[in-house]
C-alpha cells in the first residue's frame, strides 16, 4: 500500500472525504468532538504526500497560538514538514512587517503591548474620566469596532444598530474616545493588536506587487474555527485568495460564542453561496463524549439541528447518566460539588481531570472556598481568582478600614445604605455596614443591565454581600471586624498549590478544552441565559454557550443550579430554560434531585435529633443552638499542631484542617482511626496523612475546661 494511502487508515468515512477532497472550495461543518483537527491535518498531509500540494505553499490559519502549535506538531508527525500553521494575527504581522517598508518607505510601527495606557491619554484628552474597569470596557468596544471595520465617525450609529452597550459612556462619548485614541496612537508611533490585521489588509490592497507575492507564496488555504471570523479577517482571506478557490474552511456554528467581539457564523453558513461548487462535508461522529453526554448536547440544540448545529452521533460505549441536581442555595451547591470532587479524587481520580464551569467569574468564589476547605488543589483559568480581583481587594481593604474606624452610620437604626434601593435586602447591623461600604464603590441592590466589567464588578461585590448574609444566618452576633477577619482568612486560604488541580473557569474560557469530569454549576434562569441577554440573538448565543460547556465532558457530566443565592433566601430560581426536556418537573424544585442510597440515613443532631442541613452543623453533628461543649485545651493543642504542619507543608492552615473540624474532634476525642474517620471533614486521605498525629494529641491532652461550640466558626 502506498504511504499516502496509509494516511487515510485512521479516518472515518467523513474525515476521509475531507482528506481526499483536495481541489476547489471545501466547507467542513464539524460538531464538537468530531475530530476536525485530525481531518484537516490529514487533508494537508495527504495533499503533500500525493504531490497535489507543495508544503511550503500551504497556509493553515487558526485562532490561538496553542491551536496553531498543535496543528504544526501534528503536521510534522504526518510528514508534512514546511507547512505554515499560524494564527490570523501572526500571519498578518509577518506579511505587514515584510511589505510595509517597500510600500510606504518606513518600518511598520511597533505593536503596543496594551491599549490601556494610550486609552488613558485619549480619555483625558476628551476631558472624561475612566477607572481601570472603564478602560477595559472602552478597549473591548474599540476592538469590536476595528475588527468590524467600523470607523470612529460611523461608530455611534452602528453601535446603536448592533445593540452595543456601555455602562459608563454614551455612544457619542465612545466615538470621541475612539477618535482620540487613534490620534494618540499615531502620535506615539504605535499600532495595536487589531491594527495588525488592518495594516496587512491595507498594504496588500495598496501594493499590487506585495499582493502578487503573497498569492505566489500561498496556493492552498485552510482556516480552522471559521465560525469565529470577523469581517476584517474575512477581508484578509479574500485578499490572499483573489479569484482562486483552493480554500478549506472548518467550523461549528453551534460554537459561535464571541459575537460580542465581532465574530459571526454567517461566513461559514453562507460559504456555499459565496463559492459556487463548494464541497460540503459534515462530521457527526463524536469521539470525545460518552453517549449520555452527546444526547444532552443534541437535546439542548434540538431547535437548531440541521440549520445552525450538527446532530452528533456517539461512538463511545455508554457511560453514567448525566446528573441534574437542584439545590436550596449556592452554598449548598458548592459544598455538594466539592464533596463529589473529593470523593472522585479519593477513589483514585486525578483532580486535573475535573472542571467546574460557570457563566460569570464571580461564581468561582464559593467553589474556591469549598475546594480549599477540603485541601483539593485548583486553578482559576481565564480570570483572576476571586480574592485577587481589583474590586475585591479594594472592597476588603475598605471593609477592614471601616472595621478599625468603628461602627458606621449604616448601623444606625432606620438608616438604609446608599445605593441599596429601599433597603429591604440589607436590614441593619453588619449587613447594613457592609452594603454601606460597598455602595461607595458603586454597589447597588439591583444588578446592572449592562455587560462587561460593570456587570463583572457588581457580581464580585454582590458575592461579598451574599457571604455576609450567609455568615449572619450562622452567627447573628458577627460584627464588621469579625467579617473583615473572615474575608482575610478566606483570602489567605486561596493560595493553596494549584498544580495539577481542578480547573475553575467560565464557559467562554473552556472553549477548545476537555475534561473527564465536568460540573456545570449555577445553571439557573438569570445566569444562563444571563439577565442582560434581551434579544432572541443574544439568548441563542447563551444556548450555544451551554452547548460548549456540555461538550467539554468526556466521561461524566453533572449539571446543577440553586433556588436561592444564600442560605435561608427565597427559593425562586428554576433551572435554565435550555434544560427543558432534560429535567423532570420534580427535579426542578429546591430539593436535591440526586437519589441517595436507601441505606444512607439523614444527618441528625445528636442532642435534639433534628435533621441537619447546614454543612457546618453536619460537621459538628449538632444544631447551632443545641447545648454542647468541646475541650478547649485539646482544641488549642490541635491548633498549634495545625500551624506547624501547615508551615512545614507550605499550605494555609485552612487546608490542613478547618476550625469546625477541629472543634468536632475536640468534642468527640476519638481514640482510633475508625472514630476519627467518622468525623465529617476527616476522610480516608486525611486519616492516612494526619491521623496518627491527631490521635496522639487526643491521647496526650488531659481533659480541660470546656467551651461552648461556635458553629459559625470555620
Amino acid at each position: 500500500m502506498p504511504d499516502h494511502e496509509r494516511l487515510l487508515d485512521a479516518l472515518d468515512p467523513e474525515q476521509r472525504e475531507v482528506a481526499t477532497t483536495l481541489g476547489g472550495p471545501v466547507r467542513v461543518l464539524a460538531g464538537a468532538g468530531t475530530g476536525k483537527t485530525r481531518a484537516i491535518t490529514h487533508r494537508i498531509a495527504y495533499g503533500v504526500a500525493t504531490g497535489v500540494m507543495s508544503a511550503t505553499e500551504v497556509l493553515a490559519v487558526t485562532f490561538t497560538t496553542r491551536a496553531a502549535g498543535e496543528m504544526r506538531a501534528r503536521l510534522t508527525g504526518l510528514g508534512a514538514v514546511g507547512v505554515q500553521a499560524r494564527t490570523f494575527h501572526s500571519a498578518a504581522l509577518r506579511q505587514a512587517r515584510y511589505f510595509w517598508p517597500r510600500a510606504y518607505g518606513c518600518q511598520l510601527p511597533a505593536v503596543a503591548p496594551t491599549k490601556l495606557r494610550l486609552l488613558g491619554e485619549a480619555v483625558a484628552a476628551c476631558r472624561l474620566r475612566a477607572d481601570a474597569a472603564d478602560l477595559r470596557d472602552l478597549a473591548g468596544e474599540i476592538e469590536w469596532a476595528k475588527v468590524s471595520n467600523v470607523r470612529p465617525d460611523d461608530y455611534a450609529g452602528l453601535a446603536e444598530q448592533s445593540h452595543r452597550e456601555l455602562a459608563a459612556y454614551d455612544f457619542g462619548s465612545v466615538a470621541k474616545v475612539y477618535e482620540a485614541y487613534e490620534e494618540v496612537k499615531h502620535a506615539r508611533g504605535r499600532i495595536d493588536f487589531e491594527d495588525v490585521l488592518l495594516c496587512a489588509a491595507a498594504v496588500l490592497a495598496d501594493d499590487e506587487a506585495a499582493l502578487a507575492a503573497v498569492r505566489r507564496q500561498y496556493r492552498w488555504f485552510v482556516v480552522d474555527e471559521f465560525q469565529d471570523v470577523s469581517p476584517i479577517q474575512v477581508a484578509l482571506l479574500d485578499l490572499w485568495l483573489g479569484d482562486r478557490a483552493d480554500v478549506c474552511v472548518v467550523g461549528d456554528p453551534a460554537q459561535t460564542i464571541y459575537s460580542f467581539a465581532g465574530a459571526s457564523s454567517e461566513p461559514l453558513l453562507g460559504f456555499g453561496a459565496k463559492y459556487p461548487g463548494t464541497t460540503s462535508v459534515t462530521l457527526t461522529r463524536n469521539y470525545r463524549s460518552q453517549p449520555q453526554v452527546v444526547t444532552v448536547a443534541n437535546t439542548v440544540m434540538r431547535s437548531r439541528l440541521g440549520r445552525g448545529a450538527v446532530e452528533l452521533r456517539a461512538v463511545r460505549e455508554a457511560g453514567p447518566e448525566v446528573e441534574f441536581t437542584a439545590y436550596a442555595d449556592e452554598v449548598a451547591e458548592a459544598e455538594a460539588v466539592a464533596g463529589a470532587i473529593a470523593a472522585y479524587v479519593a477513589s483514585g481520580g486525578a483532580a486535573g481531570d475535573v472542571a467546574v464551569l460557570f457563566r460569570v467569574n464571580a461564581q468561582s468564589e464559593s467553589y474556591e472556598a469549598a475546594l480549599a476547605e477540603r485541601g483539593i488543589p485548583f486553578s482559576v483559568r481565564g480570570a483572576e481568582r476571586f480574592f485577587e480581583r481589583p474590586e475585591v481587594r479594594q472592597a476588603v481593604a475598605l471593609l477592614r478600614g471601616a472595621a478599625h474606624s468603628g461602627p458606621t452610620a449604616a448601623a444606625e437604626p432606620g438608616r438604609s445604605p446608599a445605593g441599596a434601593g429601599d433597603g429591604s435586602q440589607c436590614g441593619g447591623g453588619l449587613l447594613a455596614e457592609v452594603t454601606d461600604v460597598l455602595a461607595t464603590m458603586g454597589w447597588q441592590a439591583t444588578a446592572p443591565t449592562s455587560r462587561g466589567s460593570a456587570r463583572d464588578r457588581w457580581e464580585s461585590l454582590q458575592a461579598i454581600v451574599a457571604l455576609a448574609e450567609e455568615l449572619l444566618a450562622e452567627q447573628p452576633e458577627l460584627d464588621l471586624a469579625g467579617f473583615a477577619e473572615e474575608l482575610r482568612r478566606r483570602a489567605d486560604a486561596q493560595h493553596a498549590p494549584a498544580a495539577g488541580g481542578v480547573t475553575l473557569c467560565t464557559l467562554h474560557a473552556a472553549k477548545g478544552l476537555e475534561w473527564a469530569v465536568v460540573h456545570l454549576v449555577g445553571m439557573h434562569e438569570g445566569t444562563l441565559p444571563i439577565a442582560y441577554a434581551d434579544t432572541p440573538q443574544a439568548v441563542e448565543e447563551e444556548r450555544r454557550l451551554l452547548y460548549v460547556g456540555i461538550t467539554r465532558a468526556r466521561d461524566l457530566l453533572r449539571v446543577s443550579w440553586s433556588a436561592a443565592r444564600s442560605p435561608g433566601g427565597r427559593g425562586q430560581r428554576g433551572p435554565s430554560r435550555f434544560l427543558d426536556g432534560l429535567v423532570a418537573p420534580a427535579a426542578a424544585g429546591t430539593a436535591p434531585a440526586r437519589r441517595r442510597p436507601a441505606t444512607k440515613s439523614l444527618s441528625r443532631c445528636r442532642v435534639c435529633g433534628r435533621p441537619l442541613a447546614d454543612p457546618r452543623e453536619r460537621k459538628l453533628g449538632h444544631c447551632a443552638d443545641c447545648p454542647t461543649s468541646y475541650d478547649e485545651g485539646l482544641f488549642e493543642a490541635l491548633r498549634e499542631w495545625r500551624r506547624s504542619r501547615a508551615a512545614a507543608e507550605h499550605l494555609p492552615a485552612y487546608c490542613v484542617c478547618t476550625d469546625v473540624t477541629m472543634i468536632a474532634i475536640a468534642e468527640r476525642r476519638p481514640v482510633d482511626p475508625a472514630e476519627l474517620v467518622s468525623i465529617p471533614g476527616i476522610g480516608e486521605r486525611k486519616v492516612d496523612k494526619y491521623g496518627a498525629d491527631i490521635l496522639a494529641i487526643c491521647a496526650a491532652q488531659p481533659p480541660s475546661h470546656p467551651a461552648s461550640s461556635p458553629v459559625g466558626r470555620s
